[in-house]
């Protein structure tokens, strides 16, 4: 039987499923990809869910470590080409097919166990970077081989995207991680600034938006970084980038039109702007 991948259809069934379970857009947005690169991108998906929900669980570290290390070892596996459930042998066939690179797997395992071993809060401006390197870039580097270019330009937009991505979804979580004990915002411009690095406290300064605004410029930088690097890959292959990075450039302008004083106020991109950016960028 002819299938995406070459993949078993209840390994590709399962996969899939656990994509529309998940509730985001990704599922319809990987949609305008061909089969076999769309349920590459599905099976990156679900491993990043996987691993994600272990550094989420409320048990204790040393639980979490373990199941973490199990994926290091499955991931280790896959090099061997062994696979041990419909996640893993699916995403066997993507890395046979694209050249997925061990070690970017590893650095999302490895993002994952930072937020796992402890709240994080307040990290320097170095163990941020490195945070979203892992937890975005890596996801990036993954994707766009996914997608059609395995270029050293694409491995740009991958750095770039990545970390534009991480510090939008840092500005929009304010509220929900602070609630978590969290608070991802840099030491060193908190400290500046005169922000209380505890993350309730810093929600209700002052000069909360010094804060926000200095990040909301950085991660305008790396989308304009990204799109620099899109233009010297495959168009094609950069539609699904260029769609993510035109939608949270929306969501972060949102947020700067909002500001950063009501924070409970969730920033929507409306159903008609999507439609233009996706129409814009030639994916309707």
């Amino acid at each position: 039987m002819n299938t995406p991948l070459g993949a078993a259809p209840a390994d590709l069934a399962h996969v899939e499923q656990l994509v529309r379970a998940a509730g985001t857009s990704f599922y319809h947005g990987m949609r305008v990809l061909p089969p076999a690169r769309r349920h590459a991108m599905y099976a990156v998906y679900a491993f990043c869910r996987l691993v994600d929900d272990i550094a989420d669980d409320a048990g204790a570290f040393e639980a979490k470590r373990a199941q973490l290390d199990a994926w290091r070892v499955r991931i280790e596996a896959l090099y061997r080409n062994e696979a041990d459930g419909p996640v893993t042998r699916v995403l066997l066939r993507a890395i046979q097919r694209f050249g997925l690179r061990q070690s970017d797997f590893l650095a999302v395992i490895d993002g994952m166990q930072m937020d796992a071993e402890t709240a994080i809060v307040a990290p320097d401006l170095a163990t941020l970077d490195l945070y979203c390197d892992r937890v975005a870039a890596a996801v990036g580097r993954l994707s766009v081989r996914a997608f059609g270019d395995a270029s050293p330009a694409a491995d740009r937009v991958a750095y770039a995207l990545g970390r534009a991505l991480q510090l939008t979804n840092i500005l929009r979580d304010l509220q929900e991680d602070a609630a978590r004990g969290r608070l991802y915002l840099p030491r060193e411009w908190l400290a500046e600034a005169g922000v209380p690095c505890d993350p309730r406290q810093a929600l209700r300064h002052p000069a909360l938006g010094v804060v926000c605004g200095r990040l909301a410029a950085e991660a305008h930088r790396h989308f304009r970084d990204a799109r620099a690097a899109m233009r010297c890959c495959n168009r094609k292959a950069m539609q699904p980038a260029r769609l993510m990075g035109a939608t949270y450039a929306a969501i972060l302008a949102q947020l700067e039109r909002r500001g950063w004083v009501r924070l409970e106020e969730p920033a929507r991109v409306p159903a008609w702007r999507k439609l233009w950016i996706a129409l814009r960028n030639g994916l309707a």
